[in-house]
């Protein structure tokens, strides 16, 4: 027996009309608000190659060729920083090198940041204290910006994120056992598989895309690697964590107040003072601290278009009652001084229009700009 249903002439009858549903979201792809801030060494002369890099890349880390390589060499090197709302994404090419971050440069730096970082190709070897983390393809590393360190590593292509400490002040805090860490495992697995996903589509990812990227992000990081770091430390550093949130409350609470202090913080969590460095060592100390959301408050005013208080009065509300030593901490801080806060804050916009460049377009300055102003968004 012949099918006839499959002739030519066969005309398939419905019960109802065929309406085709076209996909969701795919005209969203032509919307991409973010650009990075692009930095590359291949259209220099090789012999000053690696000289622009060191200079480039000092914010973050002093870096030195290893033995029997030379500047005449050349130093091919890469780097696309993304900003995704106050947390940095960062995809980064450059050969063998010599890093640290050495005491001086901490003591003197606003930057108490954790980096993370995956490595696509290649291996490195970081000391803090004595004791090496050797990361790897399929493996993360964790180090805080606010501790000194060394390390070296081969030629390297990597994802990293940078982040504030402030931003897992919801959770209390990393603890302070997770720098200078290396960790596996499928926890790590999830997370490297999202970085790697959000990695695919930054150049698609809109205005509401952003908050929950950054949201997730955080979750992700805290979930990897809180358990793993507490199985290995003891209970003082899994205490650490309570009265981190703790404080961190108590701070925020208290921003503008004159008797927010040290004395202060160790009433309110009843612990001594030594105790209270301790907590705080790996955000460049208490006082530091306590003076660098004192300043953030402050930029946030000054931000405010609603807020018509002068400079010298919002100064005083966050507790420094010289205008000088205000304007001089305040640029210290972020590079730039209080009374031109509005162009700077347009200039260091986390939300980037696809497409421009430069002053006119938004673009941040330099590198050092958009690590100095992360703990703003």
């Amino acid at each position: 027996m012949v099918d006839t249903r499959s002739g030519p002439d066969f005309v398939e009858r419905r019960r109802f009309a065929r309406v085709t549903q076209p996909p969701l979201g795919v005209e969203e792809a032509q919307n991409g608000v973010l650009s990075p801030l692009d930095f590359t060494t291949g259209d220099l002369p090789p012999p000053q190659q690696f000289a622009a890099w060191q200079d480039y890349i000092s914010p973050l880390l002093d870096v030195h060729l290893p033995e029997n390589v030379y500047p005449e060499d050349g130093f091919s090197a890469q780097q696309s920083v993304w900003n995704l709302g106050g947390m940095l994404m960062i995809q980064h090419s450059s050969p063998a090198v010599g890093y640290a971050r050495l005491p001086e440069k901490v003591r003197l730096s606003p930057l108490d940041h954790w980096h993370i970082i995956f490595l696509h190709s290649g291996q490195s070897w970081t000391e803090v204290d004595g004791r090496v983390a050797r990361n790897e393809p399929g493996l993360v590393e964790i180090r805080s910006l606010g501790r000194p360190f060394r390390g070296r590593k081969l030629a390297t292509e990597s994802i990293g994120l940078i982040a504030p400490v402030d931003l897992f002040s919801d959770h209390g805090g990393l603890p302070a056992a997770s720098n200078n860490v290396v960790l596996g495992g499928h926890r790590v697995r999830l997370l490297a598989d999202y970085v790697a996903s959000v990695e695919a589509n930054l150049r698609f990812l809109t205005h509401d895309d952003l908050n929950n990227v950054k949201e997730r992000l955080r979750e992700m990081v805290f979930e990897a690697v809180t358990p793993l770091v507490e199985r290995n430390a003891g209970g003082d550093q899994v205490s650490d964590m309570g009265l981190m949130a703790r404080a961190r409350r108590f701070i925020a609470g208290n921003i503008a107040s004159p008797d927010l202090t040290a004395e202060a913080l160790c009433k309110q969590l009843a612990i001594s003072r030594t105790r209270l460095y301790e907590l705080f060592e790996t955000s460049g100390g208490v006082a530091n601290y306590i003076r660098r959301r004192r300043l953030l408050a402050a930029h946030a005013m000054l931000s405010d278009p609603s807020d018509s208080r002068k400079v010298a009065e919002i100064g005083a509300a966050i507790g420094i009652d010289s205008p000088a030593n205000f304007s001089r901490a305040f640029t210290q801080q972020f590079g730039y001084s209080p009374s031109n806060i509005y162009k700077h804050t347009q200039d260091h916009r986390p939300v980037l229009a696809k497409g421009h460049a430069g002053k006119d377009g938004g673009r941040p300055e330099t590198f050092e700009g958009m690590l100095r102003t992360l703990g703003l968004f």
